[in-house]
């Protein structure tokens, strides 16, 4: 994460870092993440619900019947409302 408070990239693409992590340090993680997003856009794969709460934008894949898979897409508005308020 220094790194990128150093020298920010435009994209960053993070599997699974908060696996290991407690709540409490999702939370930080989630933070952290949120602070750096406005210079770098940032593609997680999780499976952690607080980290998915802290997220603009949520792609899911589910399989309703055997063999078909689909793509689910959720944009999670109430962050756009708190960046309008701060």
């Amino acid at each position: 994460m220094g790194i990128f408070q150093f020298q920010p990239s435009p994209f960053c693409a993070l599997d699974e870092v908060d696996a290991a992590l407690d709540e409490t340090n999702v939370g930080r993680l989630a933070e952290l993440l949120h602070s750096l997003s406005k210079e770098t856009q940032f593609l997680l794969v999780t499976h952690s619900k607080r980290m998915m709460h802290a997220a603009d934008m949520i792609y899911g894949v589910t399989m309703q019947e055997p063999g078909v898979s689909k793509l689910v897409s959720v944009r999670i508005g109430h962050h756009e409302q708190q960046r309008a308020t701060a």
